[in-house]
């Protein structure tokens, strides 16, 4: 018998920026952890979203982690992107012809469950006014 260990519980996500059709490049985000639905929250990594929109390179969870939280920092993607890409988005005809200055939304929290020695696709389908998640594969 071999005593093999198990899996490390991992987590990856990406974001969609529906309004344009396009990954969401270089946003920020911090991933915390907890364990137990009381537990306190710890910061356990952080990165920022690649070409594709993908963040590939968080941390495994730590051992008796229960809960993780991902918070997206969307803030300053959309002011940056307000005078390029999200240009093309409001000159469509069912996209405002007048945004708020910055982000409705200047960050997203996305909290989930997690159970051991699983990997956890957490992608988030962004736009000026709103947002979804879903578990990815």
């Amino acid at each position: 018998m071999s005593s093999e260990t198990a899996a490390p519980t991992s987590v990856s996500t990406h974001i969609l920026d529906t309004s344009v059709g396009r990954p969401a490049e270089g946003v920020a985000l911090t991933l915390s952890v907890r364990s137990g639905g009381d537990g306190a929250w710890t910061a356990h990594g952080a990165s920022k979203t690649d070409a594709d929109g993908r963040c590939k390179d968080l941390p495994a969870l730590p051992e008796g982690t229960t809960h993780v939280r991902l918070d997206f920092a969307v803030e300053e993607y959309f002011v940056a992107e307000e005078h390029s890409t999200h240009q093309q988005a409001e000159e469509q005809q069912d996209a405002p012809r007048v945004r708020d200055s910055g982000a409705f939304f200047p960050e997203v929290a996305i909290t989930f469950a997690v159970k051991p020695g699983e990997h956890y696709h957490v992608p988030l389908l962004l736009n000026p006014f709103g947002y979804s998640v879903y578990r990815g594969s």
